[in-house]
């Protein structure tokens, strides 16, 4: 069990001198307080709220659902560099310079390479590539057996996804849910609206159509797959979200699901204001709101939140005003919100463990070092940080792909020239900025040891090499670029750690991921298996070459696999972090929340995004975490009707 220790009542905050009136009062503004609008804590609020709970939800972001930039799905690269919206974290992939160095993305000036973030209402999901795809069952087990909680096995968690989504992409399936034939088992009547890419998009385009299909006669014949497994295929649309392939977490070439409507990028943000529009009694949205701590009362219960409210506060944030003193920023001053229940974080992998060591919860040594009284010695905040290895094989073509050709990747602005053939098909609901880019994915594994698939291999119609600055003019600048970006999945490496910088609750925390063998992966499996993606898209371009003039990246140099090693120790990048408040059961030191996402240590207080993940999730982080979502709004609304 955890040894928690005596309570200390923490010391009036010195650095916030004029709290609200509510705080004066110390009448509570709600029921629940959720921090963070993301993919956490923005399905979170809206749920709740149409439970019948008045909720407030504060977000440090403002809302951008009238930027172009955030609603155009091929404009997904933009938005994340955006800003209005964007946050600039830039972390260390290894602790020696030396090595950090090797790594062309490093950005001197900044100790580290662009991790983006999004300071936004919908947090990340207002410029992630919208790619909406099934966890593996495993997944879901692992947790379950893990906890001892069997409200977490893979099919009750699939209920989660059902409820949630709202397939638009197979409508004839509808119809056999109806009469109860649902052999795919997607949801039909959710909040999160999913679609795929029009195929004959590429159709038009005969070298890129040429290339494709060159791609997929080599990737078929790697896979080698059993005559029945081709059938099942077939029969189930190459949809990765078809029940029947995630039972058997099935490789093959898949169609990519998209969270989209009539073209355009949908999430928790629309998620939210539709709630707010129907329940504005119950759902209060309050952005611009940075968060800089939890408040508690002479026992562990969480009570409230103290923040400060202004616009771009948080460090990260394009123009945040830099070194500005508190107070010195043109913000409203400190605040305080009171909740008469609980207390939910949801900042996601890097934000929810700084706030948590900022109001005391944490490891005591750590805390120590910056003044900061313990509530809670919590050693597992911040520790467990994992994330996904990704790396790119990227070919120059001869010419520029047909498909961009029309393309300027520009939104309209007033007095500006108009807009290009393909935005003014976009505004109809139709052409290829109704996509995130991606033409073509292959799930497989990078060994057949592999329990579970662990490579995804996506081709993009563009040039993408990783984070950087600016790295998004890359894409309106070179339109004869094909990229195979490959996505290690269930990584062995959990040494990464986020810890303060500062006290101050406006600093970027420091974020170290320990990579490869810097980190705990002492088999090495992690590199080995990207080492492997980035043969097998090279395999899959080999019959194509007549349609390609060079590889640029690794490059042709780059041939023997100590090479290739060398290459992805250097380069490789994720955007995927998570595991940081590890879920656990109670023996375990390092577990942050239980099963039911409980603080240790705490009462009322709760973690619901990312990092309460044991270890990384399936492919792509968002579709678990709003699947953890929806579990923690019954878990909550049951615990407060109780």
């Amino acid at each position: 069990m955890h040894p928690w220790p005596a309570h200390r009542a923490l010391p009036p905050s010195e650095r916030f001198s004029r709290p609200s009136t509510s705080a004066q009062s110390g009448q509570p503004d709600c029921e629940f307080i959720v921090v963070g609008s993301g993919a956490g804590g923005g399905p979170l609020a809206a749920n709740l709220a149409k439970a019948g709970f008045k909720v407030l939800l504060l977000e440090a972001g403002e809302d951008t659902s009238a930027d172009y930039n955030s609603q155009v799905p091929c404009f997904h690269a933009f938005a994340s560099e955006d800003p209005e919206q964007r946050w600039d974290f830039f972390v260390r992939h290894y602790a020696s310079d030396e090595r950090q160095r090797r790594d062309c993305k490093f950005v001197p000036d900044r100790d580290g390479v662009l991790y983006p973030r999004a300071g936004a209402l919908g947090g990340c999901t207002v410029h992630n590539a919208m790619i909406t795809l099934y966890p593996h069952n495993s997944d879901w087990d692992h947790i379950a057996q893990l906890t001892g909680d069997s409200s977490w096995s893979s099919d009750a968690m699939h209920g989660y996804f059902e409820r949630l989504e709202r397939c638009e992409y197979r409508p004839w399936l509808a119809l056999g849910e109806k009469i109860g034939i649902d052999p795919a088992r997607h949801g039909w009547g959710g909040w999160l609206t999913t679609n795929v890419a029009d195929p004959h998009l590429v159709f038009p385009d005969s070298e890129l159509r040429r290339l494709m299909w060159k791609s997929v006669k080599a990737a078929l014949r790697y896979l080698d797959l059993p005559p029945g497994n081709v059938v099942e295929d077939a029969l189930t649309g190459l949809d990765p979200n078809d029940w029947r392939l995630v039972r058997r977490s099935a490789q093959g070439i898949r169609q990519t699901p998209l969270a989209t409507r009539h073209g355009r990028r949908v999430g928790p943000r629309e998620y939210l204001k539709k709630v707010e529009c129907q329940h504005p009694d119950r759902l209060i949205l309050r952005t611009g709101a940075l968060v800089t701590r939890v408040l508690f009362d002479e026992g562990n219960r969480a009570i409230g939140v103290e923040y400060l409210s202004g616009r771009k506060l948080y460090r990260a944030a394009a123009g945040s005003g830099g070194d500005s003193a508190y107070g010195a920023d043109g913000s409203d001053g400190p605040q305080r919100a009171y909740a008469s229940r609980e207390v939910i974080l949801a900042g996601g992998a890097f934000n929810s463990p700084q706030l948590l060591m900022l109001s005391g919860i944490g490891c005591r040594d750590h805390l120590a070092r910056f003044g900061i009284p313990v509530r809670v010695d919590l050693p597992g905040v911040g520790q467990n940080l994992q994330d996904r290895y990704e790396v790119s094989v990227v070919n120059r073509l001869p010419r520029n792909i047909g498909l961009l050709r029309d393309a300027t990747f520009r939104v309209p602005v007033a007095g500006g020239p108009p807009p290009d053939p393909i935005f003014a098909q976009w505004l109809r609901g139709k052409g290829m900025y109704t996509t995130n880019g991606t033409v073509i994915s292959v799930i497989t594994r990078s060994a057949p040891s592999r329990p579970e698939p662990d490579l995804f291999l996506f081709g993009l119609a563009g040039l993408f090499k990783g984070y950087f600055p600016d790295y998004s003019e890359l894409f309106r600048k070179h339109k004869n670029y094909f990229t195979w970006a490959i996505l290690k999945a269930h990584t062995n490496n959990t040494a990464g750690q986020v810890t303060l910088r500062s006290p101050d609750p406006r600093d970027v925390p420091q974020i170290d991921f320990h990579y490869f063998d810097e980190g705990n992966d002492g088999s090495g499996d992690d590199l080995e298996s990207v080492v492997h993606g980035i043969e097998l898209a090279r395999l899959m371009t080999r019959g194509a070459r007549s349609l390609i003039e060079a590889e640029e990246l690794p490059g042709e140099e780059v041939c023997n696999r100590d090479q290739l090693r060398q290459f992805v120790k250097d380069h490789a990048w994720g955007h995927h972090a998570s595991c940081s408040n590890k879920m656990g059961p109670p023996g375990d030191r390092m577990a942050v929340v239980d099963s039911s996402f409980r603080v240790y240590g705490t009462s009322c207080l709760r973690v619901v995004d990312a990092s309460v993940f044991p270890r990384i999730p399936g492919f792509f982080i968002v579709t678990p975490t709003y699947m953890i979502s929806e579990k923690a709004s019954d878990v909550i609304a049951a615990a407060a009707r109780r």
